[in-house]
């Protein structure tokens, strides 16, 4: 049978490495759905290659935009508007796979229909673990979905732990695990300290030295808050609590991630930093199907280099195991900060090393939140809008 595929975030770096692996197997998949936010003509460009039968956009100035630009003639995909329409798509029955690849909270109600739906959800949108984890997981252990984690590093690991033939949503530890081991490249500024970078501008952020992504996910990977965020997906997708979760700057991006057995021994995957791999063995698990990346040759890598974090130069890495700590309140108001935060920077309206003043701040105003209990998705995004408030007022208290 043909797997029909809803991919949210299509225009996206992900989405886009997505489709590229989809059409090398039009045996075995064919698209469902598409989903973009501003680039309309990339959009439409994408329906017309994989005849996909429905395209969602945020509102109807695109969804005009994005006939405009389809023209006349040919048959147009079903055009659906709004986040509602988003959250529909992702769990109707017209798919059997959903990639959740929309970045930032938005993505978030649209990840959870789809794990909601019994869809195999093939993760990238970090906010569903990080700022709802607990609903999400309760959800995906509920309809019986299948989660594949995307992300190099949590596909690593997961590549590295025992499966039988099915992914689930964990409610422990895998038996005989001691530690996970998650590598990052240590960014553009990985040999600089932190002092000297008050002046770096957003170009020289988003620099990075060995993978091709987006603007704010790179700021991210720059400041160490992108592994943070990573440390927590990977304590609720592996069920593994902090202090046995560890990061290790390992600047050739070869080695993905690892897991230590309590045998000692150690298993790592390692591959080409480009994310068709983890999106084909997501597509595919438990079969391998070709992604188009090339092969590794470890002769001619030459070397490969590991430390430890220093948690001065990387004042985020060390916000983000603090939130964890503190609980999933604290884990919304760290995501949205950073989010408020990075955009300011991007922007020209904040230096780079008040990007952590910021996080820190709302995390300290919204000490008094950790009470509230979670039990939908509207107060998880009604704490991460009371966040965002709190980051701007700090925002706006540097810039003035």
């Amino acid at each position: 049978m043909v797997a029909r595929v809803t991919v949210l975030g299509s225009t996206g770096s992900i989405g886009q490495s997505t489709l590229d692996v989809l059409a090398r197997h039009p045996d075995k998949y064919a698209v469902h759905a598409l989903s973009a936010y501003s680039r309309i003509e990339l959009l439409v460009s994408q329906a017309r290659a994989t005849a996909a039968s429905v395209v969602v956009v945020p509102t109807h100035a695109a969804a005009l935009e994005f006939r405009r630009l389809w023209g006349a003639g040919a048959p147009s995909p079903e055009l659906r508007v709004g986040p509602q329409a988003l959250a529909e798509t992702a769990g109707d029955d017209q798919s059997q796979i959903v990639m959740a690849a929309i970045v930032g909270a938005a993505g978030l109600p649209a990840a959870l229909a789809a794990a909601q739906a019994g869809k195999r959800v093939l993760l990238a949108n970090k906010e569903a673990l990080v700022a709802a984890g607990s609903l999400f997981m309760a959800a995906v252990q509920a309809s019986g979905a299948e989660l594949l984690p995307i992300d190099s590093e949590h596909n690593a690991i997961f590549q590295c732990l025992p499966h039988h033939g099915r992914a689930s949503a964990p409610t422990q530890p895998s038996p005989g695990v001691r530690r996970l081991i998650l590598t990052a490249s240590g960014g553009p500024f990985r040999s600089r300290q932190w002092n000297d970078l008050h002046a770096v501008t957003p170009d020289e952020a988003c620099a990075h030295p060995n993978w091709s992504m987006g603007r704010k996910i790179s700021v991210d990977s720059a400041t160490m808050l992108n592994k943070g965020l990573e440390v927590i997906e990977a304590h609720w997708l592996f069920a593994m609590p902090p202090e046995r979760i560890s990061v290790v700057i390992h600047p050739q991006s070869v080695v993905h991630s690892m897991v230590e057995y309590e045998d000692g021994s150690v298993v790592a995957q390692l591959g080409q930093p480009d994310m068709r791999t983890p999106i084909a063995y997501g597509l595919g698990f438990p079969e391998r199907i070709a992604s188009g990346v090339g092969m590794l040759d470890l002769a001619a890598a030459g070397r490969l280099d590991f430390s430890e974090p220093d948690l001065t130069q990387f004042p985020c890495l060390r916000l983000s195991f603090e939130a964890l700590r503190s609980g999933q309140i604290a884990c919304i108001a760290l995501n949205a900060a950073n989010e408020i935060a990075v955009e300011a920077f991007l922007s020209h309206k904040l230096t780079y090393t008040r990007i952590p003043s910021v996080i820190e701040g709302v995390l300290t105003q919204m000490r008094g939140s950790q009470d509230v209990a979670l039990s939908s998705i509207d107060d998880v995004l009604d704490l991460d809008l009371e966040a965002r408030r709190h980051a701007h007022q700090i925002v706006s208290s540097y810039t003035h």
